[in-house]
Order: C-alpha cells, then structure tokens, then sequence
C-alpha cells in the first residue's frame, strides 16, 4: 500500500508528514511525498557535472532534504517531484500513478492550534480526489501508530463507502473502532433524540452500524456513542479524544461518483476536530489498508 504525502517545506508540510507516518506505521504503508511545482516555473533534473542551479532546482533540494529528515527511519519512503498547474491537481495525479490509498496534506496555515482551516489546496483535493483524502490539523506531531478509529456515522447516500473504510481498517491491524452519531439537538425533530430509546431513529441507526461492526472485528474492538449538544462543534466537544486518534467520514450526498466533496455537517465537523481527519469519496471501492 501506498500513500501520497503532500509536501511543502514549511509548518503544513511537517503535519503532513507526521500524520502519514502515523498512519504508514499503523497499516504498513510507503510514503511517496509528492513536491509540486508550478509549470509556469519549470524544474530542471540537477546534472552531476556541477553546474550552478537555478532556483527551482535549489527548491527541490531543500524541500527533498527537509522532508526525508522528518520521516522516521523505519517508514519506507520516496521523494517525486511534480509539474502541475495546482498543487491539489499534482497530487492527485501522483496519487493516481502510484494507485495509492490515500493523500494526506496539511491544514491550512492560518488555523488555530490543532484546529482545522479548509484552504485552497484542500478545497480543491476535497472536491476533486478519487481516493480518501487525510488532513492534519495545525501543528500535529504524533508520529507512532494509530490507537484508535473514529467513524462518524450518518445516514445519508455515501455514509457506507466510509463505514466499509473505517471497519476494514480497523480490522486490518486490530485498531479500537468507535461509532460516534453526532446529534445536533437544535436540528431535530421532536422524538428523534432519546438515548435510553432503543427505537429511536439515532440509536437503532448506530446499534445496526455496530452490529456491522462487531460481525466482522474482535469481540469488543468496536464500541458505539451518541454525541449531542445544541451544535456540532458542542456535541464533539462533549466526547473524549485521544492523541492517536483519526476521524473517518464520508463524503456529501452531492459528489459525483467516486470523488470527494466536503458537506455543511462534515465541514462542521472538520472545523471542530481537535485530530486528523480521512474523508472517504462516495462509492469509493477500497483498496487494502487505505487508512
């Protein structure tokens, strides 16, 4: 398995970097960090004779340096240089190449400590990639093995791409999986909330995921909770998160086919997570070990 890392030689790329490592290290992956450069400045390979650089190919070689100093040793890794028009269109089209599982890029630079921004790059891989795209908020450093799965659980057209991502990788290599069902209290309609209800809408909706779950993982490897607050934002605040932990959601019911779009309670969400986070394409056909 091989995952794209996204890669720029600043603050972004470094989260980047420590969340696919993370992950590699869980699932026994390769990273393949991807540099992009723009067409309208083009990259020159480097000629062992010598010669002086021009200031693209000084680029390359200090963003090449700085990145593979910042894997761990025991990940395998490969560093490509890209020619694109966008960085978000580079990266998909490595990650297309190497039939990888996953891109995995850096917050925007202008969010909050370990709190998410949606820029322009992710925007763009949000609304264009065929595979699971991970974001890792600012300043994320971890770089051991996952300790736990996170599936946001939702009912809408495109939810059971995710839930076929997060149960088979949490299988995978036995990482703890939790189902959590967000419910936004001044959303719903009377009766829809009642936790101690078996009949109600939200549990019998989790209780049936975890069934799923529990049919195909460890006896007690998934576990099932309902979160609720008067907002998304509150409702993810009233749960406990662990420093090695990865949300898993799927994308909007609006995405075409096997491509990722980011919706309004997912980008709720995203802004929300205090840990990464791995959007799933709708109809996306899983290929072993993406997360």
């Amino acid at each position: 398995m091989r995952y794209v890392v996204g890669y720029t030689p600043n603050e972004r790329g470094a989260d980047a970097i420590a969340l696919a490592a993370a992950i590699a290290r869980t699932q026994g992956a390769k990273l393949d960090v991807v540099y992009v450069f723009n067409e309208d400045s083009p990259y020159q390979a480097i000629t062992p004779g010598g010669e002086l650089l021009s200031p693209a190919e000084q680029a390359v070689l200090i963003a090449r340096g700085k990145a593979l100093r910042q894997v761990p040793e025991d990940v395998e890794t490969e560093f490509h240089v890209r020619e694109a028009e966008s960085f978000a269109s580079g990266l998909i089209e490595a990650a297309v190449e190497y039939e990888a599982g996953l891109i995995v890029i850096g917050a925007a630079s202008n969010g909050l400590f370990k709190r998410f921004t949606v820029g322009s790059i992710a925007n763009g891989l949000l609304h264009a990639s065929p595979v699971p795209v991970a974001l890792a908020p600012r300043g994320y450093q971890r770089q051991e093995p996952l300790t736990r799965l996170t599936l946001m659980v939702g009912t809408r057209q495109g939810a059971q791409a995710a839930i076929d991502v997060a149960i088979e990788s949490a299988a995978r290599r036995g990482v703890p999986l939790r189902l959590v069902s967000l419910l936004e209290l001044d959303e719903l309609k009377q009766g829809e909330f009642e936790l101690d209800n078996p009949l109600s809408p939200a549990r019998q909706h989790v209780n049936t995921v975890l069934a799923l779950a529990a049919s195909k993982l460890k006896e007690g490897q998934a576990t099932a909770t309902l979160a609720h607050g008067r907002s998304i934002e509150a409702a993810i605040d009233s749960i406990g998160w662990d420093d090695g932990e990865v949300v898993i959601v799927g994308s909007s019911r609006l995405a075409q086919k096997n491509l990722l779009f980011l919706g309004s309670t997912a980008n709720k969400v995203l802004r929300s997570l205090p840990v990464p986070m791995v959007v799933v394409p709708r109809d996306y056909e899983r290929v072993s070990g993406t997360v």
